[in-house]
C-alpha cells in the first residue's frame, strides 16, 4: 500500500483526538489556561457528561482582538518563544495545542476582555469550511470558553466515549485536582444546569484537602508539613533546587486503598510511583498493614532540574534527582509523625532519635497549635544525633540487651526472658519511688490479650504487638547478636544485580547479623551463609528466600529485616506468658517512644474509667 500525506483538516482532527481524546482533557487543558491567566474565581459548566458542552468562566487577564483571532491556532502560545524557555517554564499550559485541538473536535466559542471596557468573541470549528469569526461584544474582564458538541465530527472518537455519568465525574476530578494545587482560587462547578460543588478560596492546602475529602470531625487529624532545603541557593543534584509542602492524615483517616493520594510538581498532578511509594514509606510504622494514609505532596522544584515536556498530558515529571526528593519525602513525614506520636503521649523526645538533618520542619499541627511555629534544631545537635542515629542503623553498638533477643521457636507456652524494667513499678510496689501510676496485671483473654489496670485507666495489650516492638526498639539501639553456623548455607544468585547487591551490602548485612561469602564471580554467583541472627530457626530454603528478598526492598533493606526479626520472634497468638513475663513486657511497651508495633498496628487499646461508667450509664 502506497504511502500518502493526509489533508491537513484529517490530520488536525486526528491530532486533537489524542490530545483531547475526552471531555476530561479538554477540561484540564481549560482550567490550566484560566489558572495561568491569573483567574481568582474560576466556573466549569459541563453538560451531558462535558459532550454536549464544556465552559470555562475565569476572572483573568483576558485576551485581545490579535490575541483572539491567532489562538485557535495550532500552537500558537503566549507561554514560550523558543525551545530554551522550556529550562524554565512556569505555567501549567504551554505548548499551544489545547485551543486549536477544540476547535478540530468542536465548535468553540470564546468571550473575552482585558479592561472590562472592549471584549470580543470567536466563533470558530471544525472543518476548512468553518472559518473562524471574531466580533465586538461585552463582558467583565476576563474569558469565557466554550465547546460544544465534542467530537460531532469524529463519530469514530465519539462512539468509544463513556455514558454522561462517568464522563462527568472525570471531568469534576480534574477540577478537584486543580482545586487541590490551588487552595487560593475559587471554584464552582456546574453539571447540567445544577450547581454541584463550591469552594471558597482558603489560605493553605490543608484547609482545600478538607474542605473536598473530611468532614468536620476529621480535620483535627490531617497535617500539614513544610520542608525547606537549608541551602536553597545551591542547584547541585543534592537534593537542592526544590522544596516540599505536605498533607498527611494520621492513622485515624486510614484508608483500604490509595485513592485519596496525590503527588503535584509545580502545580501539576503527576504520576509518580515513585513519590507515592516515598510518602507511604515514611508512614509505614504508623499505618496498620492493608491501610493506607491520605495526603498529597507538592513538589515545587526549579524548572531547570525537571522535564515536564514527555507527556501529551504533562501526567509525567523526569526529576535530574528523583532519588534526592523521595528521601525528603519519607524523611520529613516519618521525622513529623515521630514528633506527633510524643507530643500525643506527652513524653519527652527518644535521645537515640533526630529528624534527618537537611531539613527543617515549619510544622501546621491542627491538633495542638492554631498557627504555624517553627521547629529550630540547633546544628551540632543535629549532627550529633545524626551520628549517633547512623551507629545504631548500622549496627556498631557492642551488646544485646535481654529484650531484643527474639525467640525462634514454636512451643505453644512461653516464657519471656527476664526484662530489665525501666521503671520501678511492680504490682506489690508502693509507688513512692515514682510518682506515675502503678501498673496492675489483671489477666488475660483470648491467648493473645494482656489485660493492665494503671490509675483510671484500663488497657487491652495485644502481647503480639507489643513484643514486636520492644524487639524491633532494641535492633534499632544495639546491633543484634548472632550465631556461627555450623554448616553453612549454600545457594546461587539469579543475576548480576543480586550478586552486586550482595557483595555491596555485606558490611551491612553483617551488622544486621547475617554473614556471608562469596565462592566465585561466574555469571551466576555461589554465596554460602555462615552466620544468622541467634535463635534463628527458619528452613535453610526459607532463609535463603528473605536474604534474596532484601534486594527489592532498596535503601530500607535494613529496616525490612528487623521488622522480620521482631515479627518472627515475638510471641505469638495463642501463646501463654506467665503473669510476671506478661508484667514486664507490658511495662517495656509503656516506655517504647511510639505506641504501634513496626507494622504500624496499635499495641494497645486504652479505656478510661469513665468510658466504662458511661457505658453502663453510671454517669
Amino acid at each position: 500500500m502506497s504511502i500518502k500525506v493526509l489533508p491537513p483538516d484529517e490530520a488536525r482532527k486526528i491530532a486533537a483526538g489524542e490530545v483531547l481524546d475526552r471531555p476530561a482533557a479538554l477540561v484540564r487543558e481549560l482550567l490550566d489556561n484560566a489558572i495561568d491567566a491569573g483567574g481568582r474565581h474560576i466556573e466549569l459548566n459541563i453538560e451531558e457528561g462535558g459532550i454536549k458542552l464544556v465552559e470555562v468562566i475565569d476572572d483573568g487577564e483576558g485576551m485581545s482582538r490579535q490575541d483572539l483571532s491567532v489562538c485557535h491556532l495550532t500552537h500558537a502560545t503566549s507561554k514560550i518563544r523558543s525551545l530554551d524557555d522550556l529550562l524554565k517554564i512556569s505555567t501549567l499550559g504551554f505548548r499551544g495545542e489545547a485551543l486549536a485541538a477544540a476547535a478540530a473536535v468542536s465548535s468553540l466559542e470564546i468571550l473575552s476582555s482585558r479592561d472590562g471596557r472592549e471584549a470580543w468573541r470567536l466563533r470558530v470549528g471544525p472543518g476548512e469550511e468553518r472559518r473562524p469569526i471574531v466580533e465586538q461584544s461585552s463582558r467583565n474582564r476576563g474569558s469565557s470558553i466554550r465547546a460544544m458538541g465534542l467530537f460531532d465530527s469524529i463519530p469514530a472518537r465519539k462512539r468509544f466515549l463513556k455514558k454522561s455519568g462517568p464522563e462527568a465525574e472525570a471531568c469534576r476530578q480534574i477540577l478537584l485536582e486543580k482545586a487541590l494545587a490551588f487552595p487560593s482560587i475559587s471554584f464552582r462547578y456546574s453539571q447540567d444546569g445544577k450547581v454541584k460543588l463550591l469552594l471558597d478560596a482558603v489560605p493553605t492546602h490543608r484547609e482545600r484537602f478538607c474542605q473536598i475529602y473530611l468532614k468536620e470531625e476529621q480535620k483535627n487529624f490531617l497535617y500539614e508539613i513544610y520542608s525547606q532545603n537549608l541551602e536553597p541557593d545551591k542547584t547541585e543534584l543534592s537534593g537542592s533546587g526544590f522544596s516540599l509542602i505536605i498533607i498527611a492524615g494520621g492513622p485515624e483517616l486510614s484508608r483500604r486503598d490509595r485513592t485519596r493520594q496525590f503527588i503535584f510538581a509545580n502545580n501539576r498532578r503527576i504520576r509518580d510511583y515513585g513519590l507515592l511509594q516515598a510518602f507511604e514509606y515514611g508512614l509505614e510504622q504508623f499505618f496498620p498493614g492493608g491501610t493506607h494514609p491520605i495526603g498529597a505532596v507538592f513538589v515545587n522544584i526549579d524548572p531547570a532540574l525537571a522535564d515536564f515536556n514527555i507527556h501529551p498530558a504533562k501526567r509525567e515529571v523526569r526529576f535530574r534527582d528523583a532519588g534526592a526528593i523521595h528521601h525528603a519525602i519519607s524523611s520529613t513525614i516519618r521525622d513529623f509523625f515521630r514528633m506527633r506520636e510524643f507530643s500525643i503521649r506527652g513524653e519527652n523526645q527518644d535521645a537515640n532519635y533526630a529528624p534527618s538533618p537537611e531539613l527543617e520542619f515549619l510544622v501546621k499541627d491542627s491538633l495542638e497549635r492554631s498557627s504555624i511555629e517553627r521547629s529550630s534544631i540547633e546544628r551540632s545537635s543535629i549532627e550529633r544525633s545524626s551520628i549517633e542515629r547512623s551507629s545504631i542503623e548500622q549496627g556498631t553498638a557492642e551488646h544485646v540487651s535481654m529484650a531484643a533477643r527474639p525467640i525462634f521457636h514454636e512451643a505453644h507456652h512461653l516464657k519471656l526472658p527476664a526484662y530489665e524494667s525501666k521503671t520501678n513499678i511492680t504490682p506489690e510496689s508502693s509507688g513512692e519511688l515514682n510518682p506515675s501510676p502503678r501498673i496492675k496485671f489483671i489477666g488475660r483473654l483470648f491467648d493473645l490479650f494482656i489485660l493492665i489496670e494503671k490509675g483510671e485507666r484500663f488497657f487491652i495489650v495485644d502481647q503480639h504487638a507489643a513484643h514486636e516492638a520492644v524487639l524491633y526498639n532494641g535492633f534499632i539501639k544495639e546491633p543484634i547478636a548472632k550465631q556461627e553456623l555450623l554448616v553453612s548455607i549454600s545457594f546461587e544468585t539469579e543475576s548480576e544485580e543480586e550478586d552486586n547487591f550482595l557483595e555491596k551490602k555485606r558490611d551491612e548485612l553483617s551488622a544486621l547479623g547475617i554473614d556471608i561469602e562469596r565462592e566465585n564471580s561466574g555469571e551466576k554467583g555461589l554465596w554460602h551463609i555462615t552466620a544468622l541472627p541467634s535463635g534463628w530457626k527458619l528452613s535453610d530454603e526459607k532463609t535463603i528466600s528473605e536474604i534474596k528478598k532484601l534486594q527489592s526492598a532498596g535503601d530500607s533493606f535494613a529496616r525490612s529485616w528487623m521488622i522480620s526479626l521482631s515479627c518472627w520472634g515475638a510471641v505469638k497468638d495463642g501463646n501463654y506468658l506467665d503473669d510476671q513475663s506478661a508484667l514486664h513486657l507490658v511495662e517495656e511497651a509503656f516506655h517504647l517512644p511510639f505506641d504501634r508495633c513496626p507494622h504500624g498496628r496499635p499495641i494497645w487499646h486504652e479505656i478510661s474509667r469513665n468510658e466504662l461508667l458511661k457505658a453502663v450509664k453510671r454517669i
